[in-house]
């Protein structure tokens, strides 16, 4: 035998012995762990489209059956998925409903079963191609601290102004009318005039508009809502909030990072911005927190501490999920400004046929 041809073969061999080690050695090495991003000053780098479409639906305060249960059941999960394809159906259907299917409070009712829901078979409200869907999950409700994921009950000084305000509306002549009262400005909300949402309402995933954008700089994180073009330009070097006496819609942000998680602090809001439909006090201070925690989730918490309002701090969470193809688009509220014009100078009208 030629030495090229035994040298060849004995290499040969050698590969055919060695390669089920190789292999091996392949299949058990560990997996490299994932490490955040950094900018290139040093900050962990959370910049993106983070939209809160995907947790669209799912219910901000926990039933009461759950108790402190966080997470659905395989059967309860298969009602929200069930629930789901009917939201799909009915946002799909080629004919408009006489009778037409609303979502509220995880079940459909239709004109005859409330009727404030719609008129002549015409939804109130924004038409279903406005509205934005979820994906369904097994997160119970959005509200994860107090464990019952419910919301604090009202300290009794807010009740008190609960049923003050309750009791101003109900003496006016105009609360009995079909539509309300719309006497001037006032009587509509922040979120009608087109001014805002506040900072709460403006980052649930509720309804439509549900994109976020996170943008760095050093020294600075700017965090823009789709609702309401909202933007909060935040310092993250150490400076305080500014006085007392200066009172935001959307209050004084001020961040650090503790590790790969940003949070941010928030004083300084309007008395009277709303968390839901509840009025909150000049003592609203909100706490958030962003940790990344792979390359495409963004795990968000924000604690509401009210102690005029509330019994004691609330927490929500939720995860955003990066979207590179999301595209935030103005928020202009055409709709609210018509709104304004027309409800007031309607009532007018009305006051006019009396």
């Amino acid at each position: 035998m030629k030495p090229l041809l035994r040298f060849l073969i004995l290499i040969v061999a050698l590969i055919t012995a060695l390669a089920p080690l190789m292999l091996t050695g392949q299949t058990n090495a560990p997996a490299r762990p994932w490490t955040a991003p950094k900018t290139p000053w040093g900050d962990p780098d959370i910049q993106g489209l983070w939209p809160g479409n995907d947790m669209v639906g799912t219910p901000l305060e926990r039933d009461r059956a759950l108790g402190t249960r966080a997470f659905l059941t395989d059967e309860e999960f298969a009602k929200r998925v069930a629930f789901s394809e009917e939201q799909k159906e009915i946002d799909t259907a080629e004919t408009v409903n006489p009778n037409p299917r609303v979502a509220r409070g995880g079940v459909f009712v239709t004109c005859e079963q409330d009727p404030n829901l719609c008129r002549n078979g015409v939804r109130i409200g924004p038409p279903n191609y406005w509205d934005e869907r979820g994906k369904p999950n097994r997160q119970a409700s959005l509200v994860v601290d107090p464990p019952d994921g419910r919301i604090p009950p009202l300290t009794p000084e807010a009740q008190k102004l609960v049923a003050d305000r309750a009791a101003a509306r109900r003496s006016r002549a105009c609360a009995s009318s079909a539509g309300g009262c719309h006497d001037s400005w006032e009587d509509e909300s922040l979120w009608d005039r087109c001014i805002t949402r506040g900072l709460v309402g403006s980052i649930l995933p509720n309804g439509y508009n549900t994109g976020n954008q996170i943008v760095q700089a050093p020294g600075y994180v700017i965090i823009r809502n789709e609702m309401i073009h909202e933007a909060r330009v935040i310092p993250v070097d150490g400076r305080p909030h500014v006085g007392p006496a200066i009172r935001k819609w959307m209050g004084d942000s001020r961040g650090h990072w503790e590790g790969n998680t940003l949070i941010i602090e928030t004083t300084n809001f309007v008395p009277g911005i709303p968390v839901g439909n509840t009025p909150t006090s000049d003592a609203l201070h909100l706490t958030e927190r962003f940790t990344l925690a792979d390359a495409n989730t963004l795990n968000y918490q924000l604690t509401i501490d009210d102690s005029k309002t509330w019994t004691r701090p609330w927490t929500i969470s939720f995860p955003l999920k990066r979207s590179d193809d999301y595209q935030v688009f103005e928020y202009a509220c055409h709709e609210g400004n018509y709104y304004m014009y027309n409800a007031l100078s309607g009532a007018r009208a009305e006051e006019k046929k009396k």
